[in-house]
C-alpha cells in the first residue's frame, strides 16, 4: 500500500484480509467488493514434495486454494463485467502448468487447470470488451522461493544461492535469474489495460525463456 501511494499519491485505496481459499474468505471478498473492472486471481500455494508423498489432504488444500478461489470469485464478478460489456479477469498460473515437475505433480495440475477455466471463460466474453488472459510466470524472487533457494543452498549468500539455483535447478532460463515480482505486476498491469484489448482467451508466459517451447 505504501509503495502505490508513493507512486500514485491521489490512489484511493482500500484493503481487506480475507482468505478466499475458502467459501466463506470469498464472500466476504464479495460482499466487501461487489463490482469490479480488474480481477487478478494470484492467490496460490505450492509445496515441494514427491508424487508419492503427495497426500490426499494435500491434492485437495492445493484445488481448493489455487483454482476454486478464483473460480468463486470469476462466477460473480465475470457475470457483472458481461452485463456492463467491460472488464478484465487475469488468472496468475505457472510455467509449470507447460513444463510439470514431479516434484510438485499437484501444484502443476492446479496450475493448468488455470489455463483451461480461463480460456473456458474467455469463451464466454464474445461480442463485448471483456477479457480473460492468463499469466504464466517463471521462477520468481518472492519471499516463499527465497527461502527455498537458501534453504537448498546452506551456508552461502542469497546471491550466491539464487546463482547456483538457475545454474543447476532451471539450467534452460535465458535470463539466468529469478524474475523479479515487480516484472509480472508490470505485465499483469498491461494486460489489464486498454492497451491489451485484443489480447483475450490466451496464456502468456512472462518466464525468462525457461520453457522450451515455440508454443
Amino acid at each position: 500500500a505504501a509503495a502505490i501511494r508513493e507512486r500514485v499519491p491521489a490512489a484511493k485505496l482500500e484493503l481487506l484480509a480475507a482468505d478466499n481459499g475458502t467459501p466463506e474468505g470469498a464472500a466476504e471478498t464479495i460482499r466487501r467488493f461487489p463490482e469490479l473492472d480488474v480481477l487478478v486471481n494470484n492467490l496460490g500455494i505450492y509445496e515441494a514434495a514427491g508424487f508419492f508423498e503427495e497426500t490426499d489432504e494435500a491434492w485437495r488444500e492445493m484445488f481448493e486454494v489455487n483454482v476454486l478461489s478464483g473460480v468463486r470469485l470469476a462466477r460473480h464478478y465475470l457475470a457483472r463485467m458481461l452485463a456492463r460489456k467491460t472488464g478484465r479477469i487475469v488468472f496468475v498460473s505457472s510455467e509449470s502448468a507447460i513444463s510439470p515437475s514431479p516434484e510438485m505433480a499437484h501444484y502443476a495440475a492446479t496450475k493448468t487447470m488455470q489455463l483451461s477455466v480461463s480460456r473456458s471463460l474467455a469463451e464466454l466474453t464474445k461480442g463485448t470488451a471483456v477479457t480473460v488472459n492468463t499469466v504464466l510466470p517463471g521462477s520468481t524472487r518472492t519471499e516463499g522461493v527465497a527461502k527455498l533457494v537458501q534453504d537448498l543452498f546452506p551456508g552461502v549468500s542469497l546471491a550466491e544461492a539464487e546463482t547456483r539455483f538457475m545454474r543447476e535447478n532451471r539450467p534452460t532460463s535465458l535470463i539466468e535469474r529469478l524474475i523479479d515480482p515487480a516484472e509480472i505486476a508490470d505485465f499483469v498491469a498491461y494486460v489489464s489495460s486498454p492497451l491489451a484489448s485484443a489480447i483475450n482467451g490466451a496464456a502468456l508466459r512472462v518466464d525468462g525463456g525457461l520453457v522450451r517451447s515455440v508454443f
